[in-house]
């Protein structure tokens, strides 16, 4: 009998994210769901919103120029975790930092930075770096790696994966933007069929308008 053929390693999925983003928020626990179906490893990294939009402020109404001045402590926090602490924080911390701003409606303060960053273990003083551009230049680095792979006409999230090749580029791509997030054999059905599309030489764009906000049942 031929020995059996060993099973393939896991796919490492590259995802940007901003804390402040409600559909990020749904794309990544459709991941996490994915995680647990196939043979995915998730590698965190911090993208932030109010970069992106730094020179077009005027262009945007009043409540989502608020949120993009609410949204630079959040993710300075996670950078200064990252560096300080290591990477493997940013997945815990995003979990409890987005279930207060996205499930509990909690405010985009200091408070709720330090309760997210007590119910992970990690000090509260972190909450500091959400008040200085003491690490901004790694968070526009971070940032700028998401962007650079996917180009600049997209949001939060960028997911970016092996190449369809050995030693090929990583095909990033902005989304999926879904609501709810699927779960189950159903996020597993979903990210079979980006996956398949994603690493389609030449694909670029699928796009419906949007229709409902984001469910977070």
């Amino acid at each position: 009998m031929s020995p059996s053929t060993p099973p393939a390693p896991p796919t490492t999925v590259d995802f940007w994210f901003d804390p402040v983003c409600p559909w990020t928020w749904l794309t990544s626990r459709w991941m996490l769901n994915v995680a647990g179906t196939r043979p995915v490893t998730i590698a965190w990294h911090v993208m932030s919103l109010s970069v992106l939009n730094e020179n077009r402020l005027d262009e945007l109404p009043p409540p989502v120029r608020t949120l993009m001045g609410d949204a630079w402590a959040p993710v300075r926090v996670l950078t200064a975790v990252e560096l300080t602490r290591g990477p493997e924080w940013l997945g815990p911390l995003y979990t409890a930092l987005g279930s207060r701003y996205h499930l509990k409606h909690q405010p985009k303060n200091r408070a709720t930075l330090e309760s997210a960053l007590r119910e992970v273990g990690l000090p509260v003083e972190l909450a500091d770096a959400g008040d200085t551009d003491r690490y901004d230049t790694e968070l526009r680095a971070s940032h700028s790696r998401g962007i650079t792979l996917v180009g600049q006409d997209v949001g939060s999230p960028i997911l970016a994966v092996p190449g369809p090749a050995e030693g090929a580029d990583p095909v990033a791509f902005f989304g999926p933007v879904v609501s709810p997030a699927p779960k189950g054999e159903e996020a597993a059905r979903l990210w079979d069929g980006v996956l398949a599309v994603a690493t389609t030489p030449g694909f670029y764009e699928i796009k419906r308008t949007r229709t409902h906000a984001p469910d977070f049942r």
